[in-house]
């Protein structure tokens, strides 16, 4: 209770009130929950109830939290020391990009075991092959964000490392969405479980959305003009890909703006002391792939901007969720080029709303006209008589 205290938990969310009693009960769980709805604290809590009352070996492991990123894995461990700091539960974040340091306090936690072992599959298949982690005594497995370690290919390392799992142990699955590859992965490792869904499929109504019709030489010169009129204290910028963060960030500092980068290019430690400085506030805008639009829990983000419009619906969902979480208040602007229209069409629909245009400032330029349906098609020209490409 002293640690829920210290971690300003007063009333528990609706995923808490459904998860935690389920959990106490000792069945199995399938849950459809995206991150921000008190997923963490919903499993992390009866679990550290359920080791702090009940009897395991304190020489094995005991849980295994099975997560698709370091980001996530770093983000739930910090919520574990939290919870369990006036306790004697132990727990270690096995993930990937560590040094030779790190992968000696692993293989230690991992041989002479730790209450909870939260980790990436990668990298807690090596250490099963390593033959150094005990886990023939493990009581509860957990995998948080399934869905999105199966759309990164990890279902065969999971599958690896239940194969290593006594039969007899709790299983929780978390997942944004239930898709029937979902579905398939619950009937392999869940037993009777019980099913609860508090997805919240779209963005909260306190969430300002926008979005910006532009040429692609517009973004960059935007992006600094919103960052200076709008004056927002913490800026999460989106971009698809490695390329763009860089460039970007690159044009940001130079124009006198404090900005981190984060991309998977970076070593581990760079992107979490900067991660460290975008939270503390010494780092006003942080530009970052994809990488960081789920499972990272940052709770003042007061605007958000997708500088390239994400692949999809729920990509968007998730991007624009790092802001108003909470009671706060936040905003997201989307830039969308003229090739882009036709994805963003997409994303309208998924979210059953159409998304305000607000015109281009003055000193950026005319904005191109919005024709979504033309962007979806490439263009032809007649030559000799036969359509050709352009």
């Amino acid at each position: 209770m002293e640690g829920i205290e210290a971690s300003n938990y007063d009333e528990a969310t609706p995923v808490q009130e459904q998860v935690i009693p389920i959990v106490l009960q000792g069945k199995d769980l399938i849950a459809s929950a995206q991150t921000g709805t008190g997923k963490t604290a919903a499993f992390l809590l009866p679990l550290i109830h359920k080791l702090l009352t009940g009897t395991h070996d304190s020489s094995a492991i005991a849980c295994l939290v099975i997560v698709p990123t370091r980001e996530l894995a770093i983000q739930i461990q910090q919520h574990m020391e939290g919870l369990s700091y006036f306790t004697g539960v132990s727990s270690i974040a096995v993930y990937g990009g560590n040094d030779g340091h790190a992968f000696m306090q692993e293989k230690k936690a991992l041989s002479l075991g730790a209450d909870v072992v939260i980790c990436t599959p990668g990298k807690m298949m090596y250490h099963i092959k390593m033959g150094h982690v005990k886990l023939a005594h493990l009581k509860y497995l957990v995998l948080d964000e399934a869905d999105r370690m199966l759309d990164m290919g990890f279902f065969d390392d999971i599958m690896f490392i239940l194969d290593h799992l006594p039969k007899d142990r709790q299983n929780l699955l978390f997942s944004a969405t239930m898709v029937p590859k979902m579905r398939a992965l619950a009937k392999k490792i869940l037993n009777d479980p019980a099913e609860i869904n508090v997805a919240i499929n779209k963005p909260p109504d306190k969430i300002v959305q926008q979005a910006y019709l532009v040429y692609e030489t517009q973004k960059i010169p935007l992006v600094l003009h919103l960052l200076r009129e709008k004056k927002s204290k913490t800026v999460l910028v989106f971009c698809s890909s490695k390329l763009n963060v860089k460039q970007l960030t690159h044009d940001l500092k130079k124009n006198g703006i404090k900005a981190g980068e984060i991309h998977s290019d970076l070593e581990q430690h760079s992107r979490e002391d900067i991660l460290m400085k975008f939270k503390s506030g010494q780092l006003p805008v942080l530009v970052a792939t994809d990488i960081l639009s789920r499972g990272i829990d940052i709770d003042n983000i007061e605007l958000v901007i997708n500088f390239d419009v994400p692949h999809d619906g729920e990509d968007y969902v998730h991007r624009i969720g790092r802001t108003a979480r909470a009671e706060a208040e936040g905003s997201a602007f989307t830039l969308v080029s003229v090739k882009e229209q036709k994805k963003f069409q997409t994303i309208e629909k998924f979210l059953d709303k159409e998304i305000l245009k607000v015109n281009l400032p003055e000193v950026i330029g005319e904005q191109p006209a919005y024709n979504p349906i033309a962007s979806g098609f490439k263009s032809y020209r007649r030559k000799n008589g036969k359509g050709k490409r352009k």
